[in-house]
């Protein structure tokens, strides 16, 4: 696997990561008490989307190191799917 081809994995790993862990940790302005004026009940009190990005860079580097041992060290690959599910062939 070229670096090219290894960040191109890694930000779409991320970017997966970020949407699926934005709402961890989130509370509303309903849930705080404090609308704002002008804005919806459901939007963030506080985004602390620093944090977001933190938390996604580090679960986005888990996730791209076991795929990276799977595909490049372990050898897996799409080949390998019919012997883990035979049913399939």
């Amino acid at each position: 696997m070229g670096i090219g081809s290894a960040l191109a994995i890694y930000f779409i790993i991320w970017w997966v990561m970020l949407f699926a862990m934005l709402p961890i940790g989130l509370r509303t302005q309903a849930e705080e008490g404090d609308i704002t004026l002008g804005t919806t009940a459901s939007a963030p009190a506080r985004p602390r989307i620093w944090l977001a990005f933190f938390r996604t860079t580090i679960v986005s580097t888990i996730i791209f190191a076991a795929f990276y041992y799977l595909t490049q060290v372990a050898g897996f690959g799409l080949d390998d799917i019919p012997r883990f599910f035979p049913e399939l062939k």
